[in-house]
């Protein structure tokens, strides 16, 4: 800290100034002195000064008055107005844009600041009232001439264009501001903030049970509070609207999910305690006053109720009332709709048999597949996502009815979109979209608990134009059956009077056509759908066939590669002769050792290598300070262990014990003789190493695992083949029988 003080150039006290005055001087150095440990001695003011130093200085430290740092005064000056700014300043500043209305306005604004402070008083030529910038200006053209032109400059106000702003969406007035007094309803309202118990309107919307609870809760008070949970909470001026319709009152305040109705003056009880509701709005109406029924004629004006050329009140915007004349016919509508208008076909209400009803002629156009390719999927599914709905089902089974209103929907439109209801139990969309495709034959565009949509097909065809079609082969009928009348008197006219006339050859004619299908023509119909079901089966076994071979050839192919691999690592080891000349140990001996082999708590474990040097290594690496070891084997074949066991004895050299079944696995306990002499080199080398132990492990597990799985793909192709020649005896015994 002291050393950024001495090296500063800016001055310290304004004592240190020759311009200061001596009396302010004390002043300030009386106050440095006593705030702090250290003091400045006083010198002459244009002499050095004494600083204060730190410990680890041992010589006093002399400064120039100029050396020092003021402390006590910030380095920088603010000025106080800090709104002044130089005339200059302001009109060649940086600017945040470049472009715009704003850009041009404030350089306006900057250029009338100029003139306003007279900074452009030397620059004007003569008076300012004969020269305007941008009225004139010269250039220079390439042959030295000087030309004018009348441009106007960027700041030179335009005049005021007409721009039509976007009108704001006027509020539409409630029926309770159009039937209640201003001040009954401001006291509604005020009340209705103070309450905190409601009625909860779940999924299925504003049902009978509500209602109930609506009118019970009247009796007590004057206002009644819902809350609305999925799906009318996301359109609350629909449940608006749903409410006063069900319940006969008026809804006077609300918030987010919540609205609180009144029950209306109207409201009293007959002598049996019956509660009686009118309708509010028919029965204020008549005594309206003025001033209300011009506010409701204002209301209806902005609520799109026009007339039309019959002098008739147009309700609704023109994409509500084309949706209406589509649905009308259809069915009744579903007043409950969560979402806005138009209200859609209440499915449920349709009947559930339709007598007569079966499923529409289709034909298709030629050379058109009637299967939807990917871009006509996504094409459609796009088309459909603005469209309104047009059916609302909660019913899963018994769909004629939905499917008649469906097909006569599609003679006017491509698509039919059908809204799930909320809150009905048990629906199950897959159900209904599938007994509906069952039903109509249309196309499924998409499916989930919320919606499904249906496309007519390229092949669907309307009543008018299927009536048709059959006229047209009604038509071809007759033709074909005077055709043959004519050919028939043409040959009894041509006829050789000797030749009887039984003796005419049908060979061509209508007629030898019409006595094939009759004898016929069941029977071929019936062999050949069973052969076309036989050749359509034989066809998938083939193909099932080809394609397990092929899989089988790839796996004998891995299966040879994992061969050669293991066969390379096996031929780099060879395991050790055993010892002829081995020690004896009794039984006692060899219980004993065995109890010590078990009670050991340092054991070598043997892993998915196997026996490899490093174990050998280990083994050894035992013996050195003990004269048993337990080596634990995680393999599970008894016939594999007594291997290993007989693998590790002659390669160490040692003495079997006993091989143990524990919790662990198998413990093989080899004791290492009298006779031991711990050898030289402890790592053999006729043995692998720890990596390629591994590699062998991992190519022996691979080859099993091949081999299983080629075993299958054989079993596999066996059946194929019995199927198969099954297929072929019945195709030879279907033509004989």
């Amino acid at each position: 800290m002291f050393t950024t003080l001495l090296k500063s150039p800016i001055p310290f006290f304004s004592s240190f100034n020759s311009t200061q005055n001596p009396s302010k001087t004390q002043k300030g150095n009386h106050s440095f002195n006593k705030n702090s440990k250290f003091s400045v001695s006083k010198t002459h003011r244009n002499g050095p000064i004494k600083m204060p130093t730190p410990p680890w200085m041992k010589g006093p430290l002399l400064l120039q008055p100029d050396e020092v740092l003021n402390a006590s005064k910030p380095t920088t000056k603010r000025s106080s107005n800090n709104n002044s700014k130089a005339p200059e300043k302001a009109l060649f500043g940086k600017e945040s844009g470049v472009r715009g209305k704003k850009v041009m306005k404030k350089i306006i604004r900057d250029v009338e600041k100029l003139q306003g402070n007279g900074a452009l008083d030397d620059t004007q030529i003569g008076k300012f009232e004969e020269f305007e910038i941008g009225n004139w200006l010269e250039e220079i053209g390439s042959d030295g001439e000087v030309k004018k032109f009348d441009r106007k400059m960027p700041w030179v106000r335009e005049e005021e264009k007409v721009v039509f702003r976007r009108m704001k969406k006027e509020k539409v007035l409630t029926q309770a501001e159009i039937i209640l007094d201003n001040d009954l309803l401001e006291r509604l309202r005020k009340k209705a903030t103070r309450m905190r118990k409601w009625v909860k309107v779940m999924k299925a919307g504003v049902t009978q049970d509500v209602v109930d609870e609506i009118r019970l809760a009247w009796g007590n008070n004057e206002l009644v509070m819902l809350k609305f949970g999925v799906p009318l909470c996301r359109n609350m001026d629909r449940a608006s609207e749903i409410v006063e319709m069900k319940t006969g009152g008026l809804v006077v305040w609300c918030k987010k999910d919540i609205l609180v109705v009144y029950r209306g003056q109207n409201h009293w009880l007959t002598s049996n305690g019956q509660r009686v509701f009118n309708n509010l709005a028919s029965d204020n109406n008549t005594t309206m006053s003025p001033e209300k029924s011009n506010a409701s004629t204002w209301g209806r004006s902005l609520n799109g109720e026009d007339r039309d050329e019959n002098n008739q009140p147009v309700v609704g915007s023109l994409y509500e009332r084309e949706t209406d004349r589509l649905l009308d016919g259809l069915g009744p509508r579903f007043i409950d709709w969560w979402m806005r208008k138009p209200l859609p076909v209440d499915a449920d209400l349709l009947p559930e048999v339709v007598p007569g009803f079966k499923p529409p002629t289709r034909l298709s156009p030629p050379k058109t597949r009637p299967k939807l390719t990917d871009e006509e999927l996504t094409n459609l599914r796009k088309l459909a996502h603005p469209l309104p709905f047009h059916f609302v089902l909660g019913r899963n089974r018994n769909l004629q009815g939905l499917a008649n209103s469906i097909l006569k929907l599609w003679e006017k439109s491509l698509i039919a979109k059908i809204a799930i209801k909320w809150g009905v139990q048990n629906t199950d969309n897959e159900q209904m979209a599938n007994e509906l495709k069952d039903l109509t034959g249309g196309v499924l565009l998409l499916r989930n608990k919320f919606l499904i949509i249906f496309y007519r097909g390229k092949d669907f065809l309307p009543q008018g134009v299927a009536n048709s079609v059959m006229e047209r082969e009604m038509a071809l009928r007759r033709c074909q059956l005077i055709e043959e009348g004519a050919r028939v008197k043409v040959a009894e006219t041509f006829q050789v009077a000797n030749e009887s006339l039984a003796k005419t050859s049908t060979v061509g004619t209508l007629a030898e056509f019409q006595d094939i299908q009759t004898k016929y023509g069941v029977l071929e119909k019936e062999n050949n759908e069973l052969e076309i079901q036989i050749e359509a089966q034989k066809e998938n076994l083939e193909r099932e066939l080809r394609n397990q071979e092929r899989k089988l050839a790839i796996l004998n192919g891995k299966i040879e590669k994992s061969a050669k691999k293991l066969a390379k690592l096996n031929s780099s080891w060879q395991t050790a002769e055993p010892d002829l000349d081995l020690e004896t140990i009794t039984e006692e001996e060899r219980e004993c050792l065995r109890k010590i082999g078990l009670k050991l708590s340092s054991c070598l474990v043997l892993g998915r290598r196997g026996v490899f040097n490093g174990v050998i290594e280990g083994v050894h690496q035992h013996w050195k300070h003990r004269e048993v070891v337990k080596v634990i084997t995680m393999q599970r074949a008894f016939l594999r262990v007594i291997y290993t066991a007989k693998m590790l004895v002659a390669e160490s050299g040692g003495i079997l014990v006993s091989v143990e079944k524990l919790k662990e696995g198998h413990a093989i306990i080899i004791y290492r003789g009298k006779n031991y002499r711990r050898p030289s080199k402890l790592m053999t080398d006729h043995l692998l190493t720890k990596r390629e132990a591994l590699q062998r492990s991992i190519e022996l597990q691979r080859i099993g695992s091949l081999k299983f799985f080629a075993y299958q793909r054989r079993q596999a192709i066996l059946d194929l083949k019995l199927k198969l020649a099954k297929l072929e005896e019945q195709g030879v015994a279907s033509p004989q029988g």
